[in-house]
């Protein structure tokens, strides 16, 4: 086997875990009306079907002042037992232990979801916004200690095998814990065993409520470059305290939280296996609890690495099974290059929960969406081979069409004017630390093969090669192109830059694509506050270039805080030396440079350079659609092709339009 270490099975209290892999606690925003419903069957499901052996479902806040998101499950409320017993019930059916994390942030909660003052240890302010908290008085601690033991008492009537304690991020345990946030003078507050006391009373308070068949773990992170944040030699001690007297059956190691939030989940823009670090300092100081490594290990090779080196004895893979939930059951066949890779991206995960909406997933959009579309792989339509599909264009949107209409039996034929898949997004996968897009690319290669795609290159096909094809489905994925006008949003009314027929004027996808020789000084214009003008900055500055990026936003990177890499990105390009012009447009382009006019003074400025990148919105060509609409034909207008926009959208639209076939 593969992956030896992986699937080698565990025992934990009274289960027995059929592999080392856990889907991870992390929050859905999927209930309705604080309850969970067939969306959250459907997604755990899919988990627990495609072969983890453990999954711990999202946070349970167990008192009113702990609420912290619209998709909260209701406090204190026994009406969301049936709905979480349909899913424990079916999620074991299929081998998986079920757990259920409990939590309270303290300090940093979210008033405009919960309408209740936050309460903390000492009064501390939130590092989730700009609101403050009230020392807690001894009714309410003990009032949350006992909200620890409803909810656990709650999660074990709707069969769940146990909980998770959240004490990670600096929330409410580790504010007890910490001398930063614990200033208190009483039997709280003060010593060790007196920071610990909150924890451990919530800990055998569960254990005595629950029974001695039932696990009790707890989740804790760590945050190296925050010098308020507890050590790992504290942690380790605060833990070994715990585990001395068997409080705990397991720890969840994460990385980050909200001292540190862009570590919390990392992007791509970190390395992997994260936790690692903090799992091999605890796994020194624990003899009971068993250790779960969990911060960016998003693949079987990752996970076995892990385990067998001993560095913990469970990993937590939770957006590696978000993009592919069969992640395990394809690691154990021997299957791992079929495996659909995370790409660390957060744009649909964290992107779509740091706005408060259910999560989903880039490269998967069945995320979220599992009980309306079903599960792949996709069942076969019994006369699908009769049925012929033609894709034109193999960007993300086209590749997805085409591969999951072949997944049902459609016999497809999929054009590329390109000698290559990719579209765009391979342009993408060349910007510093993306190469996980063109993983994917790859992977689509692969499936495309297996499933037997006529996959044809260098394919520049018009109406005439389109209706010479025959009969049969059509979908244009076709793409979008800049505007090359030089038009920005932040002065419509200049339809065409001034100045710019001057040249030495270039689209960020003629940048990427190395079809631009630009001199030495380099102005980015990016509207989008994304990665096309901001990866394309970088890439770059990299390569040696005297950058300026001009935005009309803020700050650079404006798009990027919903995937929390917007902090980390703006570091990066300080280190090389990237120039930021912030709320300002370029009003004109000459050929010494650009003049600049801030947008809230109206000030004009001249910044020098020898060459100007745009990374404006595109176009999308309705060329083809027109000229086949005018032959009879109906198309399907599928990603850019349909409006230009990111590639979720592509992703997503390519999957919808192939299951409607």
């Amino acid at each position: 086997m593969a992956f030896e270490h992986i699937f080698k099975p565990l025992s934990l209290r009274h289960k027995t875990l059929a592999n080392r892999v856990v889907f991870g606690a992390h929050t859905t925003n999927m209930s309705e009306q604080g309850l969970p419903g067939d969306q959250h069957l459907g997604y755990y499901l899919a988990r627990a079907r495609g072969g983890a052996a453990m999954i711990v479902v999202e946070p349970m806040p167990v008192h009113p002042a702990a609420v912290l998101t619209r998709g909260n499950f209701r406090v204190n409320d026994e009406a969301v037992v049936p709905g979480f017993r349909r899913i424990t019930e079916a999620c074991q059916h299929e081998g998986t232990v079920m757990i259920q994390q409990l939590y309270h942030i303290g300090a940093h909660g979210d008033g405009d979801n919960s309408w209740h003052a936050a309460w903390s240890p000492s009064g501390g302010p939130s590092w989730h916004d700009s609101d403050g908290s009230h020392a807690m008085s001894e009714a309410e601690i003990e009032a949350t200690i006992e909200g620890f033991v409803y909810a656990a008492k709650r999660c074990q009537d709707s069969g769940f095998d146990g909980v998770e304690v959240w004490a990670a991020y600096h929330g409410m345990l580790d504010q007890f814990w910490t001398p930063f946030s614990n200033v208190r003078e009483d039997r709280w507050g003060g010593s060790l065993e007196n920071r610990t006391r909150f924890s451990r009373e919530v800990l055998q308070r569960i254990r005595k409520a629950c029974g001695d068949d039932f696990i009790v773990g707890l989740a804790v992170s760590d945050e190296p470059d925050v010098p308020v944040a507890l050590s790992r030699e504290s942690l380790a001690e605060i833990l070994a305290l715990h585990d001395r007297d068997q409080l705990m059956d397991y720890v969840t190691c994460g990385t980050g939280g909200y001292f540190d939030f862009y570590k919390l989940m990392p992007t791509f823009l970190y390395g992997e296996k994260l936790s690692v670090d903090l799992t091999q300092s605890l796994k020194a100081s624990l003899g009971h609890a068993k250790i779960i490594a969990e911060s960016h290990i998003r693949t079987p090779e990752n996970a076995n690495t892990v385990l067998g080196a001993g560095e913990a004895d469970l990993v937590s893979i939770v957006r590696g099974q978000i993009a592919d939930p069969q992640l395990v059951n394809k690691a154990k066949a021997d299957q791992a290059d079929r495996i659909r890779g995370c790409i660390s991206c957060n744009q649909q995960c964290w992107g779509r929960r740091s706005r408060d909406y259910w999560i989903s997933c880039l490269v998967n959009p069945s995320v979220g969406r599992e009980h309306v579309w079903g599960q792949e792989p996709y069942l076969r339509l019994t006369d699908a081979a009769e049925q012929r599909l033609l894709v034109v264009g193999a960007g993300p949107a086209g590749l997805e069409a085409a591969r999951v209409a072949a997944e049902r039996g459609f016999s497809v034929t999929l054009v590329e004017a390109a000698p290559s898949l990719g579209g765009q997004f391979r342009l993408a996968g060349l910007q510093p630390r993306r190469g996980q897009v063109l993983d994917l690319i790859a992977w689509y290669e692969r499936e495309l093969a297996c499933l037997g795609v006529d996959l044809r290159f260098n394919a520049y096909w018009e109406v005439e090669e389109i209706e010479a094809w025959g009969q049969g489905d059509i979908i244009l994925a076709t793409g979008s192109l800049p505007a090359e006008t030089g038009f920005q949003k932040a002065l419509p009314h200049l339809a065409k830059l001034p100045g710019i027929e001057h040249g030495e004027v270039f689209s960020a996808a003629e940048v990427m694509a190395r079809q631009a020789s630009l001199g030495q000084k380099v102005i980015v214009l990016d509207e989008g506050g994304f990665w096309k003008g901001c990866g394309t900055a970088w890439h770059l500055a990299e390569l040696g270039h005297a950058v300026s990026l001009v935005t009309p936003d803020p700050m650079v990177g404006k798009e990027l805080q919903r995937s929390a890499a917007d902090f980390p990105l703006r570091r990066i390009l300080t280190g090389l030396g990237v120039a930021f012009h912030t709320e300002k447009a370029i009003s004109a382009w000459h050929e010494g440079g650009a003049e600049l006019v801030g947008l809230l003074d109206g000030k004009p400025e001249t910044l020098k350079a020898d060459s100007l990148v745009l990374a404006t919105s595109n176009l999308a060509d309705m060329s083809l659609r027109d000229a086949l609409l005018a032959r009879g034909l109906e198309p399907r207008l599928i990603g850019d092709a349909n409006a230009p926009r990111n590639a979720a959208f592509a992703i997503y639209e390519g999957r919808k339009a192939a299951l409607a076939l």
